[in-house]
């Protein structure tokens, strides 16, 4: 147990402060048992990391170990949960506990024994809470982590304090907002580097690398995570990197399951069974006229890449200008509001707010005459009436 405290003392004193993430604050960590999931590459190891270096000294009260590391191919997590409580320790910070394979098992019994600690754990967007071996639903808050917002990626590149606005206060002060945000900088100067490469916080690592990496992020996902948790055969993923790639070359894509159960070789259900794998998994997102009593059988009406940067990673026939600006814009809502298909217009924002998306020549012909109704444009700096300009809904988180 000395060599985990070695490696966790290592990456803490590794990790640095000079940005962290929002999500940050949004956290209860005091919870008895809290779960982080997210997609491969959002920083949910360096949150973690980060947390410890900020309130814990180097001593036996907290823990960080990634359950893929080898000490656990001879050792149970119990095992070193008992270890730990009785030499003091309080605060164990579990990574990527998916790769281990009784995880829920032994952190209910951790939770039910040990009442003194407190287990913050990891995982895949694809792990399972509620159906998993051992119930966690009722032990385990959970928080959902997702890349970068705009905002955060401008702070990020120019060491700057942003903060988040709501949607109400894009909507009701945009004009005011952005004469405080152009006073520092010119944020259409950076939105298209964001759409292209600011999504993934590994993109201030190695800028030249960025679409290698995130091709590789893509295809660990496909390759090991989805015959991992979803028990896909490996001899499908062809067939579900096929279906990806005819998302990310549509504008958006329009999902006519027929034609694409023939044009892929598979039946209609496994195909929309694919299709609610790639969204558990946060490579797309899906848009439906009614989001109320989904289930993984219902075919979307609209399907996104999750990001904007999967577009240039994915797509050999380039990215469509239109398709970028609507998938931002379902991105950084959909973290925190209820987003739907509507009758008119491109989204519909928690029932009540109708959205048309476009460049900064769109004009109200998609939405006239509907009440709570704006269009979010491209390269605007300055909104006019009820047009907003697209990249200050990237300050929603």
């Amino acid at each position: 147990m000395d060599t985990l405290f070695e490696k966790s003392y290592r990456k803490t004193d590794g990790i640095s402060l000079d940005f962290v993430r929002s999500i940050m604050d949004d956290i209860r960590w005091d919870n008895r048992l809290t779960c982080i999931r997210g997609a491969r590459g959002v920083g949910k190891t360096t949150l973690l990391l980060q947390y410890m270096k900020r309130h814990f000294p180097k001593n036996s009260s907290a823990l960080y170990v990634s359950l893929d590391n080898i000490w656990f191919s001879e050792h149970r997590l119990i095992e070193l949960v008992d270890d730990f409580v009785k030499k003091g320790g309080k605060y164990l910070f579990a990574d990527e506990v998916h790769k281990y394979p009784s995880w829920s098992q032994e952190l209910k019994n951790a939770c039910d024994d040990y009442p003194e600690l407190r287990i913050v754990f990891t995982g895949s967007s694809l792990l399972e809470i509620l159906n998993a071996r051992a119930d966690l639903s009722r032990r385990a808050v959970v928080y959902q982590m997702q890349g970068l917002s705009f905002r955060e990626y401008l702070n990020m590149s120019l060491h700057e304090n942003f903060p988040i606005y709501s949607l109400q206060d894009v909507l009701e002060n945009n004009r005011d907002i952005s004469g405080e945000i152009l006073k520092k900088v010119k944020p259409l100067q950076y939105f298209g580097r964001y759409l292209e490469s600011g999504y993934y916080p590994f993109t201030f690592e190695m800028k030249d690398l960025y679409h290698s990496q995130l091709e590789e992020v893509v295809g660990l996902i496909l390759e090991i995570e989805l015959p991992l948790l979803r028990g896909v055969d490996i001899s499908y993923i062809p067939k579900l990197k096929q279906l990806l790639l005819a998302i990310a070359e549509s504008a958006p894509f329009t999902p006519n399951v027929q034609k694409l159960s023939e044009r892929i070789g598979i039946n209609r259900a496994t195909l929309v069974s694919y299709l609610h794998y790639l969204q558990e998994t946060r490579l797309t997102k899906h848009l439906y006229r009614d989001s109320t009593g989904m289930s993984k059988l219902q075919k979307p009406d609209k399907i996104f890449l999750e990001n904007t940067n999967l577009a240039y990673t994915l797509a050999t026939g380039g990215v469509n200008t239109g398709n970028l600006r609507e998938s931002f814009f379902f991105n950084q809502l959909g973290y925190r509001h209820k987003v739907e298909y509507p009758e008119k217009g491109d989204f519909l924002i928690d029932g009540k707010y109708t959205f048309g998306i476009g460049g900064k020549s769109k004009n109200n012909r998609q939405i006239y005459s509907l009440p709570n109704a704006y269009i979010a444009a491209d390269d605007i700096e300055y909104g006019v009436e009820n047009k907003i300009p697209l990249w200050m809904f990237g300050f929603l988180y």
